[in-house]
């Protein structure tokens, strides 16, 4: 573990760990500050539902992955990196200033807008990101460099959940709010210029502007190397299933742990810290190579802990076992996440890497989409949250026995690793 640390006094790495790092959490900061003020002060910013309010921004931050991933692979292969993580750094600070004067002049219309920007700004910079780090990194370093980026992220969300729902919540808060985004962004900038040259993957590429028809190619060329498709799928399970949860995790913490706000802060710092540990984790457990037969066993964790968090939720048990049973879904949860990331970048194509990593945000983004309308179907035939999380935690063995009978490497690593 303490090999993937030395990487933060790599000038390869720690701009770049920095810049995404501030990234995300002013993406959840601004989303966040914007959900929390809709909900409790929805009359400062517009006549609509607050309840409406609170299904439809995430949805509106969601869409650009769905418009604009296909376009974002491209531009990501066909320029040099670095200037192009400067470029969206740039473009953050000047949709933070636009979001800014909607919170101070309560233009409702104008942070929708902006959180629709936000939600491009991601797409553009998410396969940027992953395809990054097999550029700069040794493929020994590639799981390393992946758990930081992963725990990194997770901790940026549990950080920018709490800081705006802090905002969001406090009265008259809107100018602390602008300032503190447009503060972000700036960092984020200044970050992003100590990045080093990234060489373009494939300078000479002719952009396909249409989404629609460069969608497609994205999930053909991807479904050619059926390794990389099967990572992808394992990928956006995770992404499934960590939505079920904290889409949940309100509700459950008002009905279960019979708590407040707090009580959800805490679920979601509890996750968020678990999936940090688990991706940091993983270096140690890979010895230094893509190690997926880690995959098995972290879903095989993600059930485990799941169905235990039903039973301690229809038992009634103290609420530091339930507490448990959230940090240990997530610590196998970045266990069996970063290996499929690292697979991804040491088996894609280098001119294709980036356009590999936007079909993966697609497919990513239509999973969190169908997790919700799962959820609504499991409410439909009146199973409650802990149930959901039962339905979903049994759902682990099948999608292993899946990726493994599809990919026999799945299960003969998982063997050679526990043997060894």
């Amino acid at each position: 573990m303490n090999q993937q640390f030395k990487l933060l006094r790599e000038k390869r790495f720690l701009p770049f760990f920095c810049t995404q790092f501030l990234g995300a959490l002013n993406d959840n900061v601004f989303k966040t500050a914007l959900i929390t003020m809709a909900v409790f002060h929805t009359a400062d910013l517009t006549s609509l539902n607050g309840a409406v309010l609170a299904t439809l921004l995430p949805g509106i931050f969601i869409l650009p992955f769905f418009l604009f991933s296909a376009s974002a692979g491209q531009i990501a292969d066909k320029f040099e990196k670095s200037q192009l993580i400067r470029f969206v750094k740039i473009f953050e600070v000047i949709l933070m200033l636009f979001a800014a004067l909607g919170f101070v002049l309560h233009l409702f219309w104008l942070l929708v807008l902006a959180l629709f920007m936000m939600g491009m700004h991601s797409t553009l910079f998410g396969p940027v990101k992953y395809a990054y780090l097999p550029q700069n990194l040794a493929e020994s370093e590639l799981v390393g460099g992946n758990g930081m980026v992963e725990m990194g992220t997770f901790v940026a969300i549990l950080l920018g959940q709490m800081i705006g729902a802090g905002l969001g919540m406090h009265q008259g808060g809107e100018l602390l709010t602008g300032l503190s985004i447009l503060g972000l962004a700036l960092l984020g900038y200044m970050a992003s210029k100590q990045i080093p040259n990234s060489p373009a993957a494939e300078p000479h590429l002719n952009i396909n502007w249409n989404p629609m028809t460069e969608t497609g190619r994205n999930i053909a060329f991807v479904w050619k190397s059926q390794s990389i498709w099967l990572a992808i799928i394992g990928i956006s399970w995770f992404w499934f299933y960590g939505a079920i949860l904290l889409a949940q995790f309100p509700v459950f913490a008002k009905e279960i742990l019979h708590g407040d706000e707090s009580e959800f802060i805490l679920l979601l710092a509890v996750f968020s810290v678990g999936v940090g540990v688990g991706s940091l984790l993983c270096e140690k457990l890979s010895k230094g190579i893509v190690e997926i037969g880690l995959v098995p066993i972290g879903a095989m964790g993600m059930m485990a802990f799941g169905v235990d968090l039903y039973t301690a939720s229809a038992s009634g048990v103290a609420d530091w076992r339930l507490l448990l049973d959230i940090a240990l879904i997530g610590l196998f949860g970045g266990v069996y996440i970063v290996p499929l990331y690292a697979l991804i970048q040491s088996r894609a194509q280098k001119t294709h890497q980036s356009r590999v990593i936007a079909a993966n945000n697609i497919l990513n983004a239509l999973f969190m989409v169908i997790s919700a309308v799962f959820a609504m179907m499991i409410f439909k035939l009146g199973l409650n949250i802990p149930q959901l999380f039962l339905v979903t935690a049994l759902m682990n063995p099948l999608v292993i026995i899946y990726l493994c009978l599809r990919q026999p490497e799945y299960f003969s690593r998982m063997k050679s690793w526990l043997g060894g």
